[in-house]
């Protein structure tokens, strides 16, 4: 389950806690995550599958 709304609250929690850079611009909820076969999350995956669904092009670093 996805929830693409973003409520507004959310992103102004962060704004008294964290620099102005730190705050996300996206955040979605799912009901579960890519796992590795230790448990961790696999960011890579969530990155890429976010990128693509929100149609974001990846600056690429020199």
């Amino acid at each position: 389950m996805t929830h693409t709304k973003q409520p507004p609250e959310i992103p102004g929690r962060f704004k008294d806690r964290i620099a102005h850079y730190k705050v996300p611009r996206y955040i979605r909820f799912k009901s579960s995550l890519p796992m590795t076969v230790t448990g961790k999350p696999q960011k890579f995956l969530m990155r890429d599958a976010m990128i693509e669904e929100l149609g974001l092009v990846e600056n690429p670093t020199a």
